[in-house]
């Protein structure tokens, strides 16, 4: 099964389209294992690099799941988180886009934004306005949350590898949306990063004021690889963190459209008084 050469999308977003329709329509069940590697190059033609780029697209949907030794399987849950995905999508089609996200690191919400910025270059959407704003620990100060596993006290080398993580992300946003905005695509755009001193215990996005998302962090005993070696960490769970999708509505009452207005009110509060501007 080869790709489509019309296809203006990157090979390895059709690779992970193919592969996503694959296991929703349940051509892979859950728990079933994927074909390796080399096996889905050879299928659709590819390089290895470029799977490996469509099962990272798939691991932040928390579709698969990587087990060392044994290769990439479906998660067994597949049929409970909210994809957000194509709501981002979605919110990227108005005129005027805003999206906010309170959480860890916002690696998912760059992967998820990757579409619809490609979208804008092929002139295919044409937004005007594109305001993103990332709220986020202070990774210069001492966390409660993630700690090692021996004294339950924070590790520097795994605030400096979020950082890491996060700079490489969000700098990566920026940067892609700052190109939309200099080549006159969009006509105004800002990615706006603020942090704090809390720990974060959920992932928050909120999606032109009416769709919010909302997932708690599941917390684990892991090794983790830093600049220091490896490290017994209780982390945060931030891939799978299963997603509840609400929707405002006109009626003001509904209880969705309070929990929307509730989650903004309480980024706005944190955005305007608890945090502080970080650069890019």
């Amino acid at each position: 099964m080869s790709l489509d050469p019309d296809d203006s999308r990157p090979p390895y977003v059709q690779v992970a389209n193919a592969l996503r329709a694959a296991i929703l329509t349940k051509k892979f069940s859950p728990g079933d294992k994927l074909p390796s590697g080399k096996e889905l190059a050879k299928q659709y033609g590819v390089a290895r690099m470029t799977v490996q780029q469509a099962l990272r697209l798939l691991r932040e949907e928390n579709l698969i799941v990587s087990r060392h030794g044994s290769g990439v399987f479906v998660r067994q849950r597949t049929e409970k988180p909210v994809g957000l995905r194509p709501y981002v999508e979605q919110a990227f089609e108005r005129d005027h886009v805003a999206i906010d996200f309170a959480g860890l690191s916002g690696e998912t919400l760059q992967g998820a934004i990757q579409e619809p910025l490609d979208k804008i270059r092929a002139g295919r959407i044409t937004p005007q306005t594109v305001t993103i704003r990332v709220l986020v620990p202070d990774t210069s100060t001492p966390w409660a949350l993630p700690v090692r596993v021996d004294d339950q006290h924070d590790e520097p080398a795994y605030r400096r590898r979020i950082d890491t993580l996060f700079s490489r992300h969000v700098g990566a946003m920026a940067d892609a949306i700052g190109e939309l905005d200099e080549l006159g695509l969009i006509s105004e755009a800002s990615v706006q990063v603020r942090t704090h001193a809390l720990t974060p215990l959920f992932k928050l996005y909120l999606l032109n004021d009416e769709e919010m998302f909302f997932g708690f962090y599941p917390i684990y005993a892991r090794t983790i690889e830093t600049d220091a070696g490896a490290v017994e960490m209780y982390d945060l769970g931030g891939k799978d963190a299963v997603l509840f999708h609400q929707s405002a509505t006109d009626d003001p009452s509904a209880p969705d459209t309070q929990h929307v207005a509730q989650a903004r009110e309480w980024f706005d509060s944190m955005w305007n008084t608890m945090s502080r501007e970080r650069a890019l």
